[in-house]
């Protein structure tokens, strides 16, 4: 396929998206299995311009004075493709499989436009309700920090250091690109793609099947290395999913103590079984059922709550749910942060810590929570997270914020990572 069908195909999945109000993800998964004639490479390219036109679906719409699916995939080209809009109607020119060519309104839309003079929601790239929100936590920052959230991810990788170090893994991944991350000592990153390229299949390597190491954001990788699991330790992780900071738990345990992975949801544990054959994991126990956790009240070392959130830190990675998260939503995520907090705190031992994680980098559900927590349980109190921070990543001071409440903030502004909120509390009662 050429760009001109390609980008029709990516205008159809943008409309299904809208009209259905599904996941991308459904949304492209349904277009192939339709359209089996296309190839992998144009599957990409059709991917790419649906999440960029996602991740940009403001500024796109605003630069071409409308916000459909037309001028959604039309401004991701633009914005994203290096191309200008005499260049993209000249390759749009006689394909026969191409949307129209762009109209003398929306040239001139184009021509008189510039992102600099759109209101600031447009620039960065969020719903207008969302804009206090990213005011209250960046300050005169947010707007770069919402900008930052709608640009194309990195592939970060984590070594698993019971089966493999660094050196070893850049070396069965030198052909993609790899290199060290910047902040996690175990983390490796794949840029982001440019144009209709793609991130290589990293699972199907070797490597992977071995169990050297494990797909994950560094910014998750740095919250795992801040709990501060060590070998001999307790550990409760208390909404586990499929188990990304357990592993990385346990690896920093080096395989001694127990760490015990648990989810209200068990469905999520699912992939878990898998991941630690294959990484051998050998001190994870999984706990399904509340009873069985009963036994671990007051013992904890470490009881990490990875809380379900609005995900607006992985924004970069899921731009749909951006523009499908409400209010609404985001009250429901609070009310049920604040249950799960109160829960897991009960497993913490005297002189323990409760970790408590979102990707979220909304103030509601990371610093407001520890307060309104803090204020109900008196026995908990923030440890010094500037401390904790240069003790486990000295040097890397301007990559994180630390708010009033006493946590730590990831952003991909300042880190390079999804957004994450960190804050360790410790018990003395």
């Amino acid at each position: 396929m050429r760009l001109g069908g390609r980008l029709a195909a990516a205008i159809e999945v943008l409309e299904d998206i809208g009209r259905r109000h599904r996941p991308v993800a459904d949304a492209l998964k349904d277009w192939g299995l339709s359209h089996r004639f296309a190839g992998g490479g144009d599957r990409a390219a059709i991917g790419n311009i649906v999440y960029d036109g996602l991740r940009r679906k403001r500024s796109a719409g605003w630069l071409l004075g409308d916000d459909t699916p037309r001028a959604i995939g039309f401004g991701a080209l633009l914005l994203e493709w290096s191309l200008t809009a005499q260049s993209l109607n000249g390759t749009l020119d006689g394909d026969k499989f191409a949307p129209p060519l762009l109209t003398s309104a929306e040239l001139q839309a184009i021509t008189e436009r510039r992102l600099a003079d759109a209101p600031p929601a447009v620039r960065a790239d969020v719903p207008d309700w969302c804009e206090p929100l990213f005011a209250q936590v960046f300050g005169e920052a947010w707007i770069e920090e919402g900008a930052a959230l709608a640009t194309r991810p990195p592939l970060d990788i984590r070594v698993n250091t019971l089966q493999a170090d660094r050196p070893k893994v850049l070396a069965e991944l030198a052909e993609t690109g790899a290199k060290a991350a910047h902040i996690a000592p175990y983390g490796i990153r794949i840029a982001p793609i440019d144009g209709d390229g793609r991130h290589p299949n990293v699972q199907a390597e070797p490597a992977f099947q071995k169990g050297w190491f494990e797909v994950q954001d560094e910014g998750s990788q740095i919250a795992a290395a801040l709990a501060g699991a060590e070998a001999g330790m307790q550990v409760l992780d208390f909404c586990a999913g499929a188990g990304g900071k357990t592993l990385a738990l346990s690896a920093a345990m080096d395989n001694r103590g127990q760490i015990f992975a648990h989810d209200s949801e068990k469905a999520r544990l699912a992939p878990i079984f898998d991941r630690m054959r294959r990484s051998e994991n050998r001190n994870v126990q999984i706990v399904t059922k509340p009873a069985e956790l009963s036994p671990l009240s007051g013992h904890m070392d470490i009881v990490l709550v990875d809380a379900p959130c609005t995900g607006s830190g992985t924004w970069r990675r899921r731009p749909d749910a951006k523009w499908r998260l409400t209010q609404r939503q985001l009250d429901t995520r609070k009310n049920e942060q604040k249950t799960i907090l109160e829960d897991a705190s009960r497993y913490v031992k005297p002189g323990g810590l409760l970790v408590y994680i979102t990707c979220s980098v909304f103030e509601e559900e990371n610093g407001d929570q520890v307060t309104a927590f803090r204020g109900r349980n008196a026995g908990f109190a923030p440890v010094d997270h500037r401390a904790l921070w240069n003790g486990r990543f000295p040097g890397h001071e301007a990559a994180m914020r630390i708010g009033a409440s006493g946590g730590i903030s990831l952003s991909p502004a300042r880190s390079g990572t999804d957004g994450f909120y960190f804050c360790a509390m410790r018990r003395s009662s």
